[in-house]
């Protein structure tokens, strides 16, 4: 994961400044030495601390780092998150990666932080999904995790997630689970099943044939959520997914899901607005 993480630096930065920041070139001298501070201009979730630490020792390790604000907490117009010295050329130049990033990953943690705290008193988790930006998965799943929610699977190689799509082509729930199964065996890998349903009659299979470790309920009703929940009575894990929205949140959790899966976590969110100003 930190190869990746490396990766995405080295490609922002390729992608950003290609054969040179001509504009900082041409005014600010090579020597000159300054400092410029993370000023926060809307209410939020900050996320991203460690990412900036990141993105500044990757383009200039003599750069200095002074933290006054974590990655985790809630921040107001006006805070300052951190300041930033050393040569000028240097912070003009990671400036707008760094905000690219902390933008994004605060605004994932502010809203995810949202729904955390509508199930409040509840034991539902909130789940983020693979509805990310490509080659931004792990920063956008790591601002889920800074703003209280958990990790579904990072990616299609860390669960087996038997879908609608999985299961037709497989020729049913059955012929599924049991090729998940010898699957893992052939290649001795142990990973988690979960599978998808679509109705009642579906559930119903799925608790006759077994072999799975929780059980998605797709684009259920409330009221057919709490039948399944009740159906399932604590054998496997259950998780909502589809059609929910923030105004039904809470009623779906009440119905005793552990897990409610939200793609609206990373996939539409609105960057926390912030700047990096000299100082």
């Amino acid at each position: 994961m930190d190869k990746l993480i490396d990766d995405l630096i080295k490609l922002a930065f390729a992608e950003d400044i290609g054969d040179g920041d001509h504009t900082t070139l041409c005014c600010i001298p090579a020597d000159e030495m300054g400092k410029s501070k993370l000023l926060i201009k809307e209410a939020g979730v900050l996320a991203g601390v460690d990412m900036a630490r990141r993105i500044f020792s990757a383009f200039d390790p003599e750069l200095k780092m002074t933290v006054y604000i974590e990655d985790g907490a809630e921040v107001k117009p006006g805070d300052i998150a951190f300041v930033v010295e050393g040569k000028v050329q240097s912070l003009l130049q990671t400036e707008r990666l760094m905000l690219n990033v902390m933008q994004r990953m605060s605004g994932i943690a502010t809203v995810t932080r949202k729904y955390v705290k509508q199930l409040e008193g509840l034991h539902t988790r909130v789940l983020d999904t693979r509805k990310t930006t490509p080659g931004l998965r792990m920063l956008e799943k790591a601002a889920v995790k800074i703003g209280g929610g958990v990790n579904h699977r990072i990616g299609l190689f860390d669960m087996i997630l038997l879908k609608d799509n999985h299961i037709d082509f497989a020729g049913g729930i059955e012929n599924a689970i049991t090729r998940a199964h010898e699957y893992l065996k052939e290649k001795g890998k142990n990973l988690k099943i979960e599978i998808e349903v679509r109705n009642m009659d579906e559930l119903e299979e799925v608790m006759q044939v077994g072999g799975v470790d929780r059980i998605m309920l797709d684009n259920f009703t409330p009221e057919l959520t709490r039948k399944a929940v009740e159906r399932i009575g604590g054998k496997y894990e259950t998780e909502s997914s589809g059609g929910i929205t923030f105004d039904t949140l809470r009623e779906y959790a009440e119905y005793g899901v552990d897990f409610i899966s939200v793609g609206a976590l990373t996939h539409s969110v609105k960057g926390l607005d912030m700047s990096f100003k000299a100082c």
